[in-house]
């Protein structure tokens, strides 16, 4: 039976729920409200008030080509999720449905990489890059990133292809299906929120990653990420334009997030209740 709750407890609830959201949205508020301010306004200090000037955004489509690594963050987070997701299915597959005494460990092994800093592997990183002629290229981001995010991916997929009962498959079997249609035409069609929010979760890590993305690329292959780095330039730090940049550059990310939130809250509770 479902525990009855007050209507002081939803509405305090409600209010705590509001502040949190607040808290964890005022940084992007902040920037677009900054974003909005001449520069001299934006030096002065902490300010909530805006002069509702596009004179920043002016002067950023002006001095950079936006369009550009808003292209190149496209084909990069794109890219690299779906060659994440052919990889990571099938290895998914395997660990959930033919387990064997060393899947745990080998999964645990994948999780432990994402917890070496970056700084250590760049100098080896680089050098590769720069000897096969990877570096400022879209494929070489894509493979990047694409290796930086499967351990998650997999991870994910893994956890969705657990709840999906093994009897299904086995009867996929007894019918005559094949392994990769086993794959593709049973088990993916039955994990898709499962798939659909590994999908949106590894396009915004790719779409948001800085560290890889500033140091492998100049200007060719540059995405958005080293679009607002270039706002940062040794006569000083530009606020307003740095805001107006970053505000271009979340703007797309966070449009997709607010119309697929539905789909990735199911994909992230997929089986959590039985």
């Amino acid at each position: 039976m479902a525990r009855a709750v007050s209507t002081r407890h939803k509405v305090v609830a409600t209010i705590a729920a509001w502040i949190v959201a607040l808290i964890i949205f005022f940084p992007i508020l902040y920037t677009v409200i900054t974003s909005l301010k001449t520069e001299p306004e934006a030096i002065k200090g902490f300010s909530l008030i805006p002069s509702f000037t596009l004179e920043s955004y002016v002067t950023v489509q002006t001095q950079r080509d936006y369009l550009k690594p808003f292209m190149n963050s496209v084909v990069i987070s794109v890219g690299s999720t779906l060659l994440a997701l052919i990889v990571a299915i099938p290895a998914a597959w395997s660990m959930a449905f033919a387990p064997t005494r060393r899947t745990k460990d080998i999964l645990m092994w994948m999780l432990s990489t994402k917890m070496m800093p970056a700084v250590a592997v760049l100098v080896p990183i680089y050098l590769i890059f720069r000897d096969t002629g990877l570096l400022d290229t879209r494929l070489g981001l894509t493979v990047m990133l694409t290796l930086i995010n499967l351990p998650i991916v997999v991870w994910m997929l893994y956890t969705y292809f657990r709840e999906i009962p093994g009897e299904i498959l086995e009867a996929a079997r007894m019918d005559g299906a094949t392994l990769w249609g086993e794959i593709v035409h049973v088990l993916t069609p039955m994990a898709v929120p499962g798939i659909a929010s590994t999908l949106l979760l590894n396009i915004i890590l790719a779409w948001n990653e800085s560290f890889w993305t500033i140091r492998l690329t100049t200007t060719n292959a540059a995405p958005l990420t080293a679009f607002i780095a270039s706002f940062s330039s040794p006569q000083g730090l530009f606020w307003a334009k740095l805001s107006a940049a970053s505000t271009l550059a979340i703007a797309p990310i966070l449009i997709m997030g607010w119309f697929s939130q539905k789909q990735l809250v199911r994909g992230l509770t997929f089986g959590a209740v039985k």
